[in-house]
């Protein structure tokens, strides 16, 4: 895979202002920062249920589901890497993507793709983002593209940051009673450059968590 030197004018996403659908979101920027965000941080050991099992360590966890309904559809547009540690922690960043929006569908951000798929601030991320559509009432329909995608890892080897560009100019909001799909024009405020921070399991060889999660919404890199 092609690197690039990672745009980082980002916005910590962890607040239910910031939604996961092409409604868009704030526009607070962060300062540039060249190490990968929380790579030298220490990282919340997951529940019990996200306990890689099996066969060996580096099995993924036993039982954790992380498909969505036919109407759901998440397109990851991106090639391999070739560092075996970058390949498994993207393969888990789509994971952590999937896993939000089975929550959303579930309508619980206890589900156990969640908790096996991030952990600390990335595990907030994701309950707040699942929370808020619950309490609103609705979920998701359409097609969420993500592409141009990029890695990058610490020195320490444990952690890698992957950047990806996100379209949601055909990702619409759906009303849970109604079942109205809620349709806007499409704009820049479809378009977000995404930097998630996979963080390795400790007992496992092949399972990556979100630990951080920033979001650079209105991207015009990504248009």
């Amino acid at each position: 895979m092609k690197r690039r030197s990672l745009p980082v004018a980002a916005a910590l996403a962890a607040s239910a202002a910031l939604l996961l659908t092409a409604c868009g979101g704030g526009d607070d920027k962060s300062s540039d920062n060249d190490k990968i965000a929380g790579a030298d941080q220490g990282t919340e050991t997951p529940k019990e249920s996200a306990k890689p099992s099996g066969a060996g360590a580096t099995d993924k966890p036993d039982g954790v589901d992380v498909s969505l309904p036919k109407d759901m559809n998440l397109v990851f547009d991106w090639d391999k890497p070739e560092n075996k540690d970058e390949a498994a922690a993207m393969e888990d960043a789509a994971n952590f993507f999937r896993a939000i929006y089975r929550g959303v569908d579930k309508r619980t951000s206890e589900d156990a793709a969640v908790i096996a798929y991030s952990t600390g601030e990335g595990l907030h991320y994701a309950k707040t983002q699942i929370d808020s559509r619950v309490e609103g009432g609705w979920t998701a329909t359409g097609t969420r593209r993500h592409y141009e995608a990029t890695t990058r890892s610490a020195p320490n080897g444990t952690s890698v940051e992957i950047a990806t560009c996100v379209d949601s100019s055909k990702f619409y909001g759906k009303e849970v009673e109604t079942q109205k799909v809620l349709k806007s024009e499409p704009s820049i405020a479809d378009y977000d450059h995404f930097r998630i921070v996979m963080t390795k399991y400790p007992t496992s060889e092949n399972l990556w968590q979100a630990s951080k999660v920033f979001v650079e919404t209105k991207a015009e890199e990504c248009r």
